[in-house]
């Protein structure tokens, strides 16, 4: 389930002083390869997948769907930042059914402690406070993930709760467009 609902995909890209929020291309499948296959990447993700079950299984254009954008620097994709419905089954909810929209990240490692991350989620949330305006949109990682946890900060989320899942304790935070009354 995407958090697009009827709002027509891929936008025009997105620009920030030092990136591209874009649609995936074909030329993006070996950075998608390299993403889904780094150990360093997936540390807190579940573990890295095969290199060679990833040649086999990504389609020619990997990552083309409503809520994906690949980041892009210079013209190579660096990172990928996602909008997606938070399954209603899995813990941490702002409402009883669930379904609220939710930022994901992933980066190539020689993309990391540039800022990149922080720029590249802002102009997302940016878009899609423009886009569904009013609506929150959480955020869940693992404790342990410090770099997450200093970015969740940076972006403005403020943690809801914590709780265990996939075998450790997790932090599940809410950003909103709307400034908050008080």
């Amino acid at each position: 389930m995407t958090v697009l609902g009827p709002l027509a995909w891929p936008p025009a890209p997105v620009k920030t002083e030092r990136l591209v929020l874009r649609e995936s291309e074909a030329r993006d499948r070996a950075a998608f390869i390299e993403l889904f296959s780094s150990p360093e990447v997936h540390t807190y993700l579940g573990g890295a997948r095969p290199r060679d079950a990833l040649e086999h299984a990504l389609p020619e254009i990997p990552g083309r769907r409503p809520g994906l954008f690949v980041i892009d620097l210079d013209g190579a994709m660096i990172g990928m930042v996602t909008l997606d419905r938070r399954d209603a089954e899995r813990p941490g909810h702002l409402r009883a059914d669930g379904g609220e929209a939710e930022l994901g990240y992933t980066f190539l490692p020689q993309a990391w402690g540039r800022g990149y991350a922080a720029e590249a989620c802002a102009a997302a949330l940016d878009w899609f406070a423009d886009a569904c305006p009013g609506e929150p949109v959480v955020l869940c990682t693992q404790t342990a993930n410090v770099r997450s946890l200093r970015l969740a900060g940076k972006l403005g989320f403020t943690e809801v709760e914590r709780f265990e899942e996939f075998g450790a304790e997790q932090w599940f935070g809410v950003w909103s467009s709307i400034a908050p009354s008080g």
